[in-house]
């Protein structure tokens, strides 16, 4: 009989911890939707691209004309300052 319970002892070990690894994926952390503090500009769109000052954020900024190329990788705390023809601000957002 024990040498039953010996020969189940690594199934139910191998179970355990894939239902620990299981809870760890299905359990992400805090979603933030404003870590480059995007609404705080928000009252810049609408105005010329002039009136953006970039040295006074802390975090990343990319500004973006019309058709320009960027890259496509999501950087939460990054700022992007969006500009039509005109120079002015159309977007702000984070990325």
């Amino acid at each position: 009989m024990l040498h039953r319970k010996l020969k189940l002892l690594p199934i139910v070990a191998v179970l355990a911890l894939a239902g620990c690894v299981e809870q760890q994926l299905a359990t992400p952390g805090p979603i933030k939707i404003d870590d480059c503090g995007a609404a705080g500009y928000g009252g810049l769109v609408g105005t010329p691209l002039s009136r953006f000052n970039p040295a006074q954020v802390k975090s990343p900024v990319r500004v973006l004309a019309p058709g320009s190329v960027m890259t496509m990788d999501f950087r939460s705390e990054r700022l992007n300052i969006e500009h039509n023809e005109r120079g002015t601000i159309t977007r702000i957002y984070c990325g």
